[in-house]
C-alpha cells in the first residue's frame, strides 16, 4: 500500500540521517561535513533540477523563499541539494593550499545545503521532490546542484537556472554599535558597491527633524587576508564592501532616525530602508537602563537547511525572543562565539541577517572568542583552529567596536550608569601584559558615584564555572584565568563578571579567592565584598551540561538556551533576571540595592591606605 510505502522509505531517511550524523562530531560547522574537493561532475540528461521565482525581492525585501523541483533517474536518501552563490561556482578550479594537493573540480563549498528526501518521502519511488528554501540578499546570483553519493563523495548530476535578487549590491543588514565617546553612534553595513563606483553615506537625523548626511568609510579583504583553509580555500567567498558611518554629538536618550545610502557615480541615489534608534544616556544619567548579554549564539537556518545535529537550534529561539521585546531592552552585548562560520564566510551575512531587526535598533557590541580568532602560529593565546583561518579578521571587519585596534578585541563604554570593560580571552591577559594594563585602567578610572554599575565581560570563563569540562580538567574555570585578574576585580570592586563559552547559565554567589563573601542568594544589601560571576553561553549553540559536583560558590545552574537581562533603576538599585529562549520567562534573579558609600567601604584586599596623621 501507498501508506507502507512511505513508512518504509521514512525509515530509510532516518536510517540514513543516523549514519551521517556518524561522521558529524558534536558542534562541526555543518557545511565542513561536504567533501566538495572529491567531487566529480558527471551532469546526466534525463535529471534535472529549476528554481523558480528567478528574480527574487522584487517587493523591495533582502529575503526570499524559492522552489525547487527536481529529479533523478537513480534516487537515493544520500542525495543533495547544494545552493551555491556566485551562480558559476563550476567555472574555475581552484589553487591548492600547498604544491602537493591536486586541485578540486570544485572549489567552492555551498551557502547551504539540504537532502533531497527532506519534505519528500516519496522521493525514492517517484524520482521527484520538491523543497522550499530561503535566500537572503547576499551580493551575487545563485544557481543549484543536484548530488549524489552523498557529502562524502559527491557527484554532480544536474545544475539549475540562475536566480538573483533586483539589486544584489543593495546596502543591507545595518549594526549599530555605541562609538569611542559615549555621544557616538556608529552604523556598520554591507553592500556590493566599492567606493570606485559609489559614495556610501548615512542619511540622518533627531526623529522628524532634519536629517544630515554623513560619510562612511569602507572596508573589504582578500583571501590573502585569511590565515588557512577553509576560510583561503573552499570556504573563501567574497565579503563584498563593509561600509561604518559615524554618528556623533547625539542628544542624551532621545531617537533618532536613519537609512544607509550609495551615491552612484550619475548622480543617482541607491537607499535603504528607514531606522531608528535611541541614543546613549549621558554616563551618570539617571533613567531606566536595560542591558542583554549572552554568548555563543550563532546561526541557524528557518528553512530547516544546513544541519542534522542541532547545534545552534536555540539560536533562533534567542534571536526571536530579543526581536518580540526590543521596546524593553536599550543595548545588547553577544561576548564571543558569534556565529561560528569557522571559514565559511558566507556564514557572516547569513548571521547579520538574522540579528538586523536587533541590531538595527539597538548597539549590538560584540567581544572576541575562540572561534573567531584561534589559529595556529598568529598570535592567538590558544593555538587551536577554532576560527577556521579567519584568525579574527571576519570578526574585527563586520562588526565595529570602540576599540583602539580592533585587531585587540578589547574596550571600554560607557552607558549611563554603567560602565563595561571588555576582555579578550584569546590575547594573554595576565599580569604584565598590554591587556592587564587595559583592564585595570578601564576598572580604575571610572567614577563610581556617577557609575555604579562596573561590568567585566569575556568570552571564556576567566571565572567560576563547574560545566563538565571545566570540572574534569580540575580547574573550574579557565586555567590561569582569575590567577591574576581577582585581584584586580576585587581592588575595583567589579560587581558582575560575564561570561559565554560554556554553553549554559551558572551564577555564583558574591565571591572572592573561591570562596564566598556573602552568604545572600537573592537580595544583595550594602557591600557585595566580592564580585559575582555568571556564564550566560546559551545564546544558541548545543548545550554544556554540568558536573555531578556543585562547588559551594555555584547558586544556580540550568543547561539551557537563554540569556541576561540587567536593569539599572537608578544609582541605587539593579535587578538581575536571567530568562530562558524559549519563552522569554524568568528563571533566576537577584536585586543589589546599595548607598555610594557602600562601594567606597573597605573589603578583603581593597582597602585604601590610610594616614594616622588624620
Amino acid at each position: 500500500s501507498t501508506a507502507m510505502e512511505v513508512l518504509l522509505n521514512l525509515l530509510m531517511v532516518f536510517s540514513a540521517l543516523a549514519s551521517l550524523e556518524k561522521v558529524a562530531s558534536h558542534g562541526i560547522q555543518p557545511l565542513s561535513k561536504i567533501a566538495i574537493d572529491r567531487t566529480v561532475i558527471a551532469l546526466d540528461s534525463t535529471a534535472y533540477i529549476t528554481a523558480t521565482p528567478s528574480v527574487l525581492g522584487v517587493n523591495g525585501g533582502n529575503k526570499d523563499w524559492i522552489t525547487l523541483a527536481y529529479s533523478s533517474p537513480t534516487p537515493t536518501v544520500f542525495d543533495w541539494i547544494g545552493v551555491f552563490s556566485p551562480a558559476n561556482f563550476s567555472s574555475t578550479p581552484c589553487l591548492p593550499e600547498n604544491p602537493r594537493v591536486r586541485p578540486p573540480y570544485l572549489c567552492t563549498a555551498p551557502i547551504k545545503y539540504q537532502f533531497a528526501i527532506f519534505g519528500n518521502p516519496m522521493y525514492i519511488s517517484t524520482s521527484q521532490g520538491s523543497l522550499k528554501l530561503q535566500l537572503i540578499n547576499q551580493r551575487s546570483d545563485f544557481s543549484f546542484a543536484l548530488f549524489s553519493g552523498g557529502l562524502s563523495n559527491p557527484t554532480l548530476v544536474a545544475m539549475s537556472n540562475t536566480v538573483a535578487f533586483v539589486n544584489p549590491n543593495a546596502p543591507l543588514y545595518p549594526r549599530l554599535a555605541q562609538g569611542q565617546t559615549w555621544n557616538e553612534m556608529t552604523v556598520t553595513w554591507t553592500s556590493g558597491y566599492s567606493t570606485n563606483e559609489a559614495e556610501p553615506f548615512v542619511e540622518w537625523g533627531r526623529k522628524g527633524e532634519e536629517q544630515q548626511r554623513s560619510l562612511a568609510v569602507t572596508l573589504t579583504f582578500d583571501r590573502s587576508s585569511m590565515c588557512g583553509a577553509p576560510a583561503r580555500t573552499v570556504g573563501w567567498r567574497d565579503p563584498g564592501f563593509i561600509h561604518t558611518g559615524f554618528l556623533k554629538e547625539l542628544w542624551p536618550n532621545s531617537l533618532y532616525t536613519y537609512r544607509l545610502g550609495h551615491k552612484l557615480l550619475n548622480g543617482t541615489n541607491v537607499l535603504s530602508n528607514i531606522y531608528q534608534f535611541k541614543s546613549s544616556p549621558s554616563p551618570g544619567q539617571n533613567s531606566v537602563q536595560r542591558v542583554i548579554i549572552f554568548g555563543d549564539m550563532g546561526k541557524d537556518e528557518v528553512d530547516g537547511s544546513n544541519e542534522y545535529n542541532n547545534f545552534q537550534r536555540g539560536s533562533l529561539l534567542t534571536t526571536k525572543q530579543l526581536t518580540n521585546d526590543l521596546k524593553n531592552y536599550d543595548i545588547v552585548f553577544h561576548i564571543g562565539d558569534i556565529c561560528y562560520a569557522n571559514g565559511y564566510l558566507s556564514q557572516w551575512d547569513q548571521f547579520t541577517s538574522q540579528i538586523e531587526p536587533i541590531a538595527s535598533r539597538v548597539p549590538y557590541m560584540i567581544a572576541s572568542g575562540n572561534h573567531e580568532r584561534d589559529w595556529p602560529n598568529t598570535g592567538s593565546f590558544y593555538g587551536g583552529m577554532d576560527s577556521g583561518g579567519e584568525c579574527g579578521v571576519l570578526a574585527e571587519t563586520m562588526f565595529y567596536v570602540p576599540a583602539e585596534n580592533r585587531a585587540k578585541f578589547w574596550y571600554s563604554t560607557d552607558y549611563g550608569m554603567f560602565r563595561f570593560c571588555v576582555a579578550d580571552t584569546e590575547h594573554d591577559w595576565r599580569e604584565g601584559t598590554e591587556q592587564y594594563k587595559f583592564i585595570e585602567h578601564c576598572l580604575a578610572s571610572v567614577d563610581r558615584q556617577k557609575q555604579p554599575w562596573l561590568i567585566f565581560l569575556a568570552h571564556r570563563v576567566l571565572g567560576y564555572s563547574s560545566i563538565e569540562y571545566y570540572a574534569n580538567q580540575g580547574s573550574f574555570g579557565e586555567p590561569m584565568g582569575k590567577d591574576d585578574l581577582q585581584k584586580l576585580w576585587q581592588k575595583y570592586k567589579v560587581d558582575i563578571a560575564f561570561y559565554g563559552h560554556a554553553h549554559s547559565y551558572e551564577r555564583t554567589c558574591a565571591a572572592y579567592q573561591s570562596s564566598c563573601t556573602s552568604n545572600e542568594k537573592h537580595y544583595y544589601k550594602g557591600s557585595l565584598n566580592g564580585t559575582i560571576h555568571v556564564v550566560a553561553g546559551g545564546g544558541g549553540a548545543s548545550i554544556s551540561f554540568f558536573s555531578a559536583i556543585k562547588p559551594k560558590w555555584s547558586i544556580f545552574r540550568d543547561p539551557d538556551f537563554g540569556f541576561v537581562k540587567l536593569t539599572a533603576f537608578d544609582h541605587s538599585n539593579l535587578l538581575f533576571e536571567y530568562k530562558k529562549s524559549r519563552d522569554g520567562k524568568v528563571y533566576d534573579s537577584f536585586r543589589i540595592s546599595r548607598d555610594y558609600r557602600d562601594i567606597l567601604a573597605c573589603a578583603v584586599d581593597s582597602c585604601p591606605s590610610m594616614t594616622l596623621a588624620s
